[in-house]
Formats: structure tokens, C-alpha cells, sequence
């Protein structure tokens, strides 16, 4: 068993906010857990995964996962599996979510760290974003835009 982990400080991603729990280092690169907190509506467009497995836990609020022609709504203490490489997302359908991401293996969480933004305490909306930046970019991870966000 290795040490415990504190979680790392929350950053802004596309509108929402994510924190690393359990870094990529901390298992050798085998998995690594991140906690995405999202607002109403929330969406990110639809993607690929090419290398990683995905697994979401919804901690809390109602979220709807959409994984290849599937749909999933989920309420606390349910979970979803997006496999690799097929088209995958979610849509919050509660005032708020909180989500548990683990992904295996760990690479793609230098992707949303590298594209997100501190939370200062003087926040009071969500930092901007460039769509077009963080999609650019993510052609090193192996991750691919296959649609836009789902709207129902």
C-alpha cells in the first residue's frame, strides 16, 4: 500500500472545477483519480479516449452519461464506464454535480492540469477558457473531439 494522498488545490476546466485526489505518480502511472464539481448543464463535448479506460462515481447530484449509443442517468453512489476509444460524456442535470474520475492509465491527467486555471478565493464565476486551445492540445493525449456537448 502506498501513503496516503492529500488532494491537490482545485482548478478551473471548462467551466467547472476538477482537483487531482490520487496522482498519476503516486501509482506508477497505472491510474489516477481526479473529482470534477460542475454546475447545471454542464456539458463537455462529446470525445475519444484512445488509451485510457474511464470510470465516472457520482458523489453527488444527477448526471446523465452518454458512451457510444448508450445513456445513463445517475444519481449518488452510481458509476459509469466509458471504454477506450469510443465517443463519451456527461450532462449535469441537478443545480450541481460532483464527480470521482478514475482513468487507466493516468497520462491524461497532465492534459486537464496543463489546461486549467488556479482557483483563487476572490472567484466568484468560473475562469475563462480557449475551446480551441484545449482541443488543440489534446491531440498529444490521444484525445479527440467527436461531437458537441449533449444537450438532452
Amino acid at each position: 500500500m502506498t501513503a496516503p494522498h492529500t488532494a491537490a488545490e482545485p482548478f478551473w476546466f471548462l467551466g467547472g472545477q476538477a482537483r487531482v485526489l490520487v496522482p498519476s505518480r503516486a501509482t506508477g502511472g497505472s491510474i489516477s483519480v481526479m473529482e470534477f464539481t460542475d454546475a447545471a448543464g454542464h456539458a463537455p463535448p462529446l470525445h475519444v479516449h484512445e488509451d485510457e479506460e474511464e470510470v465516472w462515481i457520482v458523489l453527488d447530484g444527477k448526471v446523465t452519461f452518454f458512451v457510444g449509443d448508450q445513456k445513463f442517468d445517475l444519481e449518488p453512489g452510481q458509476a459509469a464506464h466509458g471504454p477506450r476509444g469510443v465517443a463519451h460524456s456527461y450532462l449535469v442535470r441537478s443545480k450541481s454535480a460532483r464527480l470521482a474520475t478514475v482513468f487507466s492509465p493516468a497520462n491524461v491527467e497532465d492534459w486537464f492540469v496543463a489546461n486549467g486555471t488556479p482557483v483563487s478565493s476572490v472567484d466568484e464565476a468560473p475562469a475563462a477558457f480557449d475551446i480551441g486551445a484545449i482541443i488543440a492540445s489534446a491531440e498529444a493525449y490521444r484525445v479527440r473531439v467527436a461531437g458537441p456537448p449533449p444537450t438532452e
